[in-house]
C-alpha cells in the first residue's frame, strides 16, 4: 500500500486563494513549496503579473512523518499540489544539514565530501543536492529526504530542489538595505532558528539551530552576535517566521536585543489582497523562492 494511503493529509492551517487564480491554465503560474518539522506550505505566484494569489500552510501529522508521506498524502487530494504543467515549480527543504561554499571551489560530484564536514549523509535514506546562487557566487550543498527528493523529481521533472537558506539569502539579498553594516537576520520556525548575517549583501555567517524554549533561542541570538562582535543594544536584529508580537519568544528577544523588528516581505513582488491579513512577516522564505 503506497504511502498517500497509509499517511493522512496534514491539516490545513490557511487556504487563501485569490479569484483570479485559473487552476486550468497552470503554465501561467509558479508553484512554490516549502517542506520541514513545522508542515508544509504552498504558494502560487502569477508569472505575467510577478504577483502571488494563493497561500496555504498545513500542520504536519506528527514529527515522525516522513515528508514525503505527508507530500504524497496532500497531492492524492489536492487541487494544487496534484497538478502538473505549472510555469516553474521550486521545493525548499528545511532542515539543519548544508554548508555553504564559494560557487568558485565547487566541483560537482564532490557534494558528499563537502558536507561531509558538518554532517555525516546517510546514503539509504538521504540524497545530497547542490543549488548555485549566480548573484552571490555561492553554492549551497544540502541534504534532503530521499524518498522525497525522488518523488519531487518524478512528479516535477522540471522543477528545483533547494535548501531554505538558499530562499533566505535571495530574499534578504533583494531587500532595499542600504549601507555596508553587517546585519543581522532571524528566521524562526518550529524549535528551530536560523541566524543569518549580511554586509553588503554577502553572507558572513548562516547556521541554524535547535531551541527548545525561548531561552534556548535568546542564547543563540546573543552568542551569534557576541561572536560576530555585534552589540545586543546597538546592532539591528530583524526577525521573520513563526511567531506573534506577544509570543513568549518575541518578549525574550525584545527583552534583550534594543534594536529588533520584524521584517517584510520580498520587495519588487505582488501580493493578493487575500493575503492582507497575513503577517508580513510570516512565510518569508515561501515568497523567497520566487527569487531563486
Amino acid at each position: 500500500m503506497s504511502a498517500s494511503v497509509l499517511t493522512p493529509a496534514p491539516a490545513a492551517l490557511q487556504r487563501l486563494h485569490d479569484e483570479t487564480l485559473d487552476l486550468d491554465n497552470p503554465s501561467a503560474y509558479n508553484l512554490y513549496l516549502t517542506a520541514g518539522p513545522a508542515g508544509l506550505r504552498i504558494g502560487v505566484a502569477d508569472v505575467r503579473r510577478n504577483k502571488f494569489v494563493a497561500l496555504e500552510d498545513y500542520a504536519a501529522p506528527d514529527a515522525a512523518t516522513p515528508l514525503a508521506a505527508q507530500l504524497q498524502a496532500l497531492a492524492a487530494e489536492h487541487e494544487l499540489l496534484g497538478r502538473t504543467g505549472w510555469n516553474r515549480v521550486r521545493l525548499a527543504v528545511q532542515n539543519r544539514h548544508f554548508t555553504l561554499l564559494p560557487a568558485s571551489l565547487f566541483r560537482a560530484g564532490d557534494e558528499a565530501t563537502y558536507l561531509r564536514l558538518h554532517h555525516n549523509t546517510d546514503a539509504q535514506r538521504e540524497q545530497v543536492l547542490h543549488y548555485t546562487h549566480p548573484g552571490l557566487e555561492i553554492t549551497n550543498i544540502f541534504a534532503a529526504e530521499r524518498t522525497l527528493a525522488e518523488w519531487f523529481q518524478a512528479t516535477y521533472p522540471e522543477g528545483r530542489l533547494l535548501h531554505h537558506t538558499s530562499a533566505l539569502l535571495e530574499g534578504i539579498a533583494h531587500q532595499n538595505e542600504q549601507g555596508s553594516s553587517r546585519r543581522i537576520y532571524l528566521s524562526i520556525s518550529y524549535q528551530e532558528v536560523t541566524l543569518l548575517a549580511m554586509r553588503d549583501k554577502q553572507p558572513e555567517f548562516c547556521n541554524v539551530f535547535p531551541f527548545s524554549t525561548p531561552e534556548d533561542l535568546i542564547y543563540y541570538t546573543i552568542l551569534v552576535m557576541q561572536e560576530l562582535q555585534l552589540n545586543p543594544d546597538q546592532d539591528v536584529v530583524t526577525v521573520w517566521g513563526d511567531l506573534t508580537h506577544d509570543s513568549e519568544l518575541f518578549t525574550i528577544l525584545r527583552k534583550y536585543i534594543r534594536n529588533i523588528r520584524f521584517g517584510n516581505r520580498p520587495y519588487d513582488l505582488g501580493y493578493s489582497y487575500r493575503l492582507n491579513d497575513v503577517f508580513e512577516y510570516r512565510y518569508f522564505e515561501l515568497y523567497a523562492l520566487h527569487l531563486c
